[in-house]
């Protein structure tokens, strides 16, 4: 049997090298239109910051060691110009050489990645202005920032790519701003969750352009980025990280079926619409796990999957691609940020009748030093409680609890079952009430009737006219630091006492710092007969997405900032 493969990294690489676990005697070629048949594309922009030193740690493998141990033909600086997929012949091009040959194939598997989107922009032509998706790409810009050393420069977009190569340039002393059309970072998080990643970025100095709209480049003294309605930006050099789309230009060549953002529709085999020819990786549409709709998911974990399994079933196994939901983690400076599943905003827009629960426990024992506080939001269907998605940002052990709620979902747990999850612990580790349990607590709490509650985006639609109370049940000094307009304080230790002074008749809203005393309150005026609600992720949550405050590293067990 021999099987062509058309590039390599991740899905591609991996197919080759279990294709020679599954058969010995398999003739396999990977053509590669680069120089690195397996690189760490995740760590690309590391390497520009200096955090990763040595650029032969971006090489996973090269053509030799996969060759010597796998016996695989690795063809790098090959590119494949196209298919005849009657007679089962790819056209080769050796870009050193020149020369065009024809190879010929038993199977065909594509593996052909996806592409920087390059918007068609005056300017945009410019020697200072790059994209960042290959290790050549890498060695460019890292080039340029070791000899032309800028002072400043502009990320236009505000995903993955960006933001770790806006990091890793701050880190230089290089004076970052990245510009980002949507009014948020991070198409991953809901806005109230992005806001967290904005205020740290701002507490590093880089500059957000949120709205801001990209209309051409012009030279000058330096680099002008032109904005729209706005003041253009100089720059020494910017990077376009606005998004990947599929490079599928053999696929259209040769008629392949192609779904949405023009990706190759495969079936769960990994097979396209052409016999004997396969496809995987960030060029593919695949099922998104929760929603089921199709979708384009262009990460590596994936990609390494589809790789796998193509090979199984070209030795002749029962492989089967159950989908993706996108879990995605990344580090900005000292903070974690993950996600999986649908957004809050991505369920309301699926016509999902959907709830949610914000809570910011600490990443372990708190009488343990070092802990810090994570913020977490879980979102659910209210009619099922399946489990829709979650996104986390904090300091420590962030991966971790995504990575349980991500496994959640996979099994198909209810949220209410997140409570029942037996999760190690050990001070240093966690609480004996992990943070996955305490948002299943919560969301029992919410579903049987024990807690109702509102959120920060209804805060303003409160009446402030006596036909309700506003509690806030906080200390009078964290009180007096900042409240929301027309909360009274009582703190809760003294509720009891006072509670005399509230009409039973109005429904009383209850806000604490964390949402943890004035859970313990909205208990305390139940038990005598008040109708409460408890607001969602407290104080520090409303401060944090309203008034660009920093996420706070420590807090006292009962919520209060430390």
């Amino acid at each position: 049997m021999k099987v062509v493969i058309v590039g390599g990294v991740a899905g591609g690489a991996t197919a080759a090298t279990r294709l020679r676990r599954l058969d010995e005697h398999a003739q396999i070629t990977v053509f590669e239109r680069s120089g690195y048949i397996s690189y760490a594309n995740c760590g690309l922009p590391y390497y520009i910051g200096g955090v990763i030193e040595d650029k032969e740690e971006l090489t996973l493998q090269t053509p030799e060691s996969i060759g010597n141990r796998f016996r695989i033909d690795m063809k790098v600086h090959h590119e494949v110009t196209d298919i005849n997929a009657e007679k089962k012949t790819v056209t080769v091009h050796n870009l050193d050489t020149g020369k065009v040959y024809e190879e010929s194939y038993d199977k065909l598997i594509l593996s052909p990645g996806a592409r920087p989107v390059m918007p068609n922009l005056p300017g945009i032509e410019n020697e200072k202005i790059f994209t960042l998706r290959t290790v050549e790409d890498t060695l460019k810009i890292r080039s340029f920032v070791e000899e032309k050393k800028p002072k400043t420069a502009v990320m236009v977009g505000g995903g993955f790519i960006g933001l770790e190569v806006a990091e890793n340039l701050c880190d230089l002393g290089v004076k970052v701003t990245i510009v980002q059309r949507p009014k948020q970072l991070m198409n991953t998080l809901d806005y109230d969750m992005a806001t967290l990643v904005h205020n740290k970025l701002r507490s590093k100095g880089i500059s957000l352009k949120l709205g801001g709209d990209v209309i051409g480049f012009e030279e000058k003294e330096d680099l002008q980025v032109l904005l729209k309605d706005d003041e253009p930006i100089p720059a020494d050099m910017v990077l376009m990280a606005i998004g990947v789309s599929p490079e599928t230009t053999l696929a259209k060549k040769i008629g392949l079926e192609l779904g949405i953002k023009g990706a190759i529709v495969v079936n769960d085999k990994m097979e396209t619409s052409v016999p004997d020819i396969y496809a995987v990786g960030d060029a593919v549409q695949v099922k998104h796990t929760v929603t089921q709709n199709n979708a384009v998911i262009s990460l590596a974990g994936p990609a390494n999957k589809q790789g796998r399994i193509v090979a199984d079933n070209i030795c002749g196994l029962d492989s089967h691609y159950k989908g993706s939901m996108g879990s995605s983690v990344i580090k900005l400076f000292d903070m974690t940020v993950a996600s999986t599943g649908l957004t809050e905003k991505a369920a309301k827009d699926a016509g999902i009748q959907y709830e949610r629960v914000v809570l910011s426990p600490a990443s372990h024992a708190s009488y343990y030093p070092g802990a810090k506080v994570m913020t977490m939001k879980v979102v659910y269907e209210k009619s099922t409680l399946k489990i829709l998605g979650a996104q986390i940002v904090g300091y420590d052990g962030v991966d971790k609890r995504l990575d349980v709620i991500a496994t959640a979902i996979s099994a198909g747990m209810k949220a209410t079952e997140l409570k029942d999850l037996d999760l190690a612990y050990a001070p240093p580790y966690s609480s004996a009430k992990d943070p996955v349990n305490m948002a299943g607590f919560m969301i029992e709490n919410i579903e049987s009737g024990i807690v109702k509650q509102f959120h920060y985006d209804e805060l303003d639609k409160l009446p402030r006219d006596g036909s309700v109370t506003l509690l806030d049940t906080r200390t009078q000094g964290e009180y007096a630091r900042g409240h929301v307009d027309g909360f009274i304080n009582i703190p809760v230790d003294d509720l009891r006492e006072n509670i005399d002074k509230l009409d039973k008749s109005k429904p009383v809203y209850v806000m604490c710092q964390s949402g943890l005393r004035s859970y313990i309150s909205c208990r305390i005026l139940s038990g005598e007969g008040f109708d409460c609600y408890n607001f969602s992720g407290g104080y520090r949550f409303y401060e944090n997405v309203m008034r660009e405050t920093n996420l706070i590293e420590k807090s006292y067990p009962c919520g209060m900032d430390k």
